[in-house]
């Protein structure tokens, strides 16, 4: 069975976005928030953000609170900043395989791929 997990690195001070809230949301019928975590000191979530067990094909959004940890890590941001809340739509098609969505961040860009 397949599941999805996610890696956030900081990429303007060089280490991992640890306190970085995440949430899952499905685009079924309808928007719904699957579930909300937060990244522990490596950038990652201590579980799967969908588990094996909740894994299955459709359309979702991992939305990152980059603004509120940017903040947080001590960086001057302009209000609005230029990043907030950053969404990332993905398609899963698969139900055996792993998704992988690491997100690259500074506070003026970022980056995403399917990662392994």
């Amino acid at each position: 069975m397949g599941r999805l997990t996610t890696h956030v690195l900081d990429t303007a001070s060089g280490r991992p976005a640890a306190g970085l809230k995440i949430e899952l949301w499905s685009h079924g019928k309808g928007q719904a928030l699957v579930r909300s975590m937060t990244t522990n000191s490596d950038g990652r979530t201590d579980a799967p953000i969908l588990p094996e067990s909740d894994f299955s094909p459709g359309t979702y959004e991992l939305r990152f609170f980059a603004g509120d940890y940017l903040r947080r890590s001590g960086i001057k941001l302009d209000e609005p900043a230029f990043l907030d809340v950053i969404p990332i739509c993905f398609g899963i098609a698969n139900e055996q395989q792993h998704y992988h969505v690491p997100l690259l961040l500074s506070p003026y860009g970022y980056s995403t791929y399917r990662g392994s």
